[in-house]
C-alpha cells in the first residue's frame, strides 16, 4: 500500500522544519526524499489528464441517458427517446449530436448515494468521500473537508515530478462553484478544494463575471470581453510591469519572514510552494497563452457554443493540451436553479440539454481530432439525479438514489452501458455505485493506486477513498 507524506500538511510544525533546515536536512528536496520512500505512481496510467464536467444541480436520469418510455407520463416526463449508436441505448431527443457519437463514450446508469443535498452531494462526487457536515448543517467549504480528486492528483504529481514550473496540475473554470449563485451571502460550495491537505493544493481558478443578479451566462451567448478567464486573485503578466513584479516578490518575501516568527499548523514547504506558484502564474507566458481563447478559430468556438459552459469546456481542452492534469468545468446555477430543475422543465428542454449536447459532442470531436482523446479522461456527471415522478410544477426534485454519468477517452470502451435501473428509473437494480467507485475509476485511469494514503491533519495516514474498486469493465 502506497503512503505519501504531504508537504502541504504533514502535521509538522514550522519551527521543527526550520530547525531541520538549520541542520541541513532540507538540503535534499523534501518531495524527493518522500518520493524515494514510496512506490512510483503513474506506472500504468491510461490518462495524462482529466476533464471533469460537473453539472451542478443534478441532471435528471429521465431526461438524459436513462429514459423510461413505457412508464406512465408522470414518470417518463416531457421528452421522447431517440436511438443512439450504442445497441439498446435510447437517449433524450435533445441529444441528437451525442446520439450520433455514443460509440465514443460509456454511460453509467447506477450511480447512487443518500446525500440528497447539493453542497454535500457536490463534496461527495468531487472527492469520493462523504462530507463531514450533515444535511442542512451548512453550505460552504471548510478547512476540514476532504481533498478533491484534483487536489489529490496535484499532491501525488508534485511528489512524483516536483512542483509545476508554470501551469498548475489542477484548475477550475470558469469560477469557483457557488460564486455566480444569487443568494444573500456569497456561497463557497465544498468539494473542489484541498481541505485539510493544505492550501498549496487548492486549484488555480479563473473568474468570469455576470452582468447582473438575474443574468445566466450559461443560457446566452457571451461576448469576448466577458470571456477573459483571468486567474482569480491574480493579474495577467501584461498588467504588471517588471519593476512591480520585483516589488511584489520582495513584499512576499517580507511577509514570509514575518510569518516565520509565528507558530502555524501549516508547513514551510506549503507556504513556499503557494507563493512560488502565484509568482509563476503571474509571469508565465504559457499560462497567458493557454487562457487566451482568441487563439481559437471562430468556427471552433461556435462549435463548442458561445455560452459560458461551451467556452469553458474549450478552455479545459486548451489547458489539458498545455499540460494541466485535472480540469474541473462547473455548470453552475447563477439564478439558483440550472440543472436543479424543480419547477422549469422548459429551461431543461430549451437550454440545458441542447447546450450540453452541443458542448460535450464538440469536446469529444475536438479531443479526437487533436489526438488527445486517447490520453484524456472525460467525465460528465451531476451530484445527484431527480425524482422519478414529475412534481406539480412540471419539474423534478432532489433524488441522489439514482443518477447517470458519461465517461469517455483514456481507454474507456465507447458504445457501452454499465449498470441498470428499475422500470421507473428510481433505484438501481444492479450494484449501486457510490462516488467512491467513480473516484477509484478516475485514479485508476491516471495510474494512481486507489489505495494510496495521505496524512490527515494529525499526520495519520488515511486512504484517499473508502471503496478503492475501479470500474475496470469500462476499459478496453
Amino acid at each position: 500500500m502506497l503512503t505519501l507524506q504531504s508537504p502541504g500538511n504533514a502535521g509538522t510544525s514550522r519551527r521543527a522544519l526550520l530547525q531541520a533546515g538549520g541542520a541541513g536536512l532540507l538540503g535534499l528536496s523534501l518531495p524527493r526524499v518522500l518520493q524515494a520512500e514510496a512506490e512510483k505512481p503513474y506506472h500504468r496510467a491510461r490518462a495524462k489528464s482529466v476533464i471533469f464536467l460537473f453539472l451542478f444541480g443534478g441532471p435528471s436520469q429521465h431526461e438524459t441517458f436513462d429514459l423510461k418510455p413505457l412508464a406512465p407520463e408522470k414518470i417518463r416526463g416531457h421528452f421522447l427517446p431517440i436511438a443512439s449508436r450504442t445497441p439498446g441505448l435510447q437517449i433524450c431527443e435533445k441529444f441528437p449530436l451525442l446520439a450520433a457519437r455514443s460509440d465514443k463514450f460509456a454511460v453509467v446508469r447506477s450511480f447512487s448515494h443518500d446525500y440528497h443535498d447539493h453542497s454535500g452531494g457536490g463534496h461527495y462526487i468531487q472527492t469520493g468521500k462523504r462530507w463531514h457536515i450533515p444535511i442542512g448543517g451548512g453550505f460552504n467549504a471548510t478547512p476540514k473537508d476532504w481533498p478533491s480528486m484534483g487536489s489529490v492528483v496535484d499532491c501525488v504529481a508534485t511528489q512524483h515530478f516536483g512542483p509545476p514550473k508554470e501551469l498548475p496540475n489542477y484548475a477550475v473554470v470558469p469560477n469557483s462553484l457557488g460564486r455566480l449563485q444569487t443568494y444573500s451571502v456569497q456561497l463557497v460550495r465544498p468539494g473542489e478544494y484541498s481541505g485539510w491537505l493544505g492550501r498549496a493544493y487548492d486549484p488555480v481558478t479563473t473568474r468570469i463575471e455576470k452582468r447582473d443578479d438575474k443574468d445566466d451566462p450559461y443560457f446566452r451567448d457571451c461576448t469576448d470581453p466577458e470571456l477573459t478567464f483571468q486567474l482569480d486573485g491574480l493579474l495577467s503578466s501584461s498588467d504588471v510591469p517588471h519593476t512591480r513584479l520585483e516589488r511584489r516578490n520582495s513584499l512576499l518575501e517580507q511577509f514570509d519572514q514575518q510569518l516565520a516568527a509565528l507558530e502555524t499548523s501549516r508547513t514551510l514547504s506549503a507556504y513556499d510552494r503557494f507563493q512560488q506558484r502565484a509568482l509563476n502564474l503571474v509571469t508565465s507566458k504559457n499560462t497567458r497563452a493557454a487562457l487566451d481563447l482568441s487563439r481559437e478559430t471562430p468556427e471552433k468556438r461556435d462549435r463548442y457554443g458561445r455560452h459560458l459552459f461551451g467556452q469553458s469546456a474549450l478552455m479545459a481542452r486548451r489547458l489539458v493540451e498545455a499540460g494541466v492534469r485535472f480540469v474541473t468545468v462547473h455548470w453552475d446555477a447563477p439564478n439558483g436553479y440550472g440543472w436543479d430543475s424543480h419547477i422549469n422543465a422548459k429551461d431543461v428542454g430549451d437550454h440545458l440539454l441542447p447546450k450540453f449536447d452541443q458542448t460535450a459532442s464538440a469536446l469529444l470531436d475536438d479531443l479526437a481530432e487533436r489526438g488527445l482523446l486517447d490520453e484524456t479522461l472525460v467525465v460528465a456527471v451531476g451530484e445527484m439525479g431527480r425524482t422519478h415522478v414529475v412534481n406539480r410544477t412540471g419539474g423534478r426534485d432532489h433524488w441522489a438514489t439514482l443518477f447517470p454519468g458519461m465517461l469517455a477517452g483514456a481507454g474507456i470502451r465507447g458504445g457501452i452501458t454499465y449498470g441498470e435501473s428499475d422500470k421507473d428509473g428510481a433505484y438501481p437494480v444492479s450494484e449501486p455505485l457510490g462516488p467512491e467507485r467513480l473516484a477509484a475509476t478516475i485514479y485508476h485511469a491516471l495510474g494512481i493506486d486507489p489505495e494510496v494514503r495521505l496524512p490527515d491533519s494529525q499526520g495519520r495516514p488515511v486512504s484517499i477513498i473508502d471503496d478503492p474498486r475501479p470500474l475496470v469493465d469500462l476499459f478496453g
